[in-house]
């Protein structure tokens, strides 16, 4: 049985993942440290930081201005928290994340709360498990709680993306050949997202579907005479489809007015 959280920290810079192990409840408790993931935790919450005390400087100046009998410098924000007799920075805050980083007052007066910013980039890029399996290997249980995230992943495309239901079946060939139909749709789901991510175009599966499904077949009759072939295809398109690795759909005849 695995649980887990997310949690970060700073250590020697390395390029690849490490993790250790020691004893937490008489259950072993896995830690992974990720330092690409670190890195990236620590510059979010720091540019997050940096924003909202730009914003808190720009509120000071406008009340400094009323103060000096400046009316142009006052207006309301809807990111500041107005009191009776207090202004705070905490919807902000806590939309981004950082309330633990930023200590409030009754007056318009702000500052960092650095030991809590130092804790949490400790805790960056860090997953801690605690397991009770004793024949895997540390790295072993970290990759089966990875492949676990990946498979509860799947489960959210089939029910949301691909739609697996409700559909109501009786017959037990049907209701196998629903779920065969739907593994097949997972599996083609997971060879387009690994494929796009290998390509130069930073687009999500369900986005390239989005674009894709507006090539369509049709017939059209013009007087007695039948037209058949594919909506045009556009340049888009075409980019997603070679990023796939699939053939353009070219018909006999490009149906350009559809």
């Amino acid at each position: 049985m695995l649980s887990a959280r997310c949690m970060s920290g700073t250590l020697p810079m390395r390029t690849t993942e490490t993790t250790a192990e020691t004893v937490w409840e008489r259950h072993r408790l896995v830690i992974a440290h990720d330092p690409v993931r670190a890195a990236e935790q620590t510059a979010k919450r720091d540019a997050t930081i940096k924003a909202l005390e730009d914003q808190a400087a720009q509120w000071v100046g406008k009340l400094d201005g009323q103060d000096a009998g400046d009316a142009r410098a006052g207006g309301h924000c809807p990111m500041v928290e107005h009191g009776p007799s207090s202004i705070t920075c905490s919807k902000s805050a806590a939309r981004s994340g950082s309330s633990r980083s930023i200590s409030k007052s009754e007056l318009f007066t702000y500052s960092v709360n650095r030991k809590a910013r130092q804790l949490a980039e400790l805790m960056d890029g860090k997953l801690l498990l605690v397991s009770n399996v004793a024949e895997l290997k540390a790295q072993e249980i970290v990759e089966r709680y990875k492949s676990l995230a990946d498979i509860e992943r799947g489960f959210r495309v089939l029910k949301s993306e691909i739609e697996i239901g409700p559909v109501h079946h009786r017959l037990p060939d049907r209701i196998r050949a629903h779920a065969s139909l739907c593994f097949i749709a997972l599996i083609l789901h997971r060879v387009m997202r690994m494929r796009l991510r290998q390509s130069p175009i930073a687009v999500s599966p369900e986005r390239a579907l989005e674009h894709l499904r507006r090539i369509q077949h049709h017939e059209v009759y013009l007087g007695e005479t039948l037209h058949r072939g594919v909506t045009t295809v556009n340049d888009e398109q075409r980019s997603l489809l070679a990023s796939l690795g699939a053939p353009t759909p070219d018909g006999p005849e490009q149906l350009a007015l559809l």
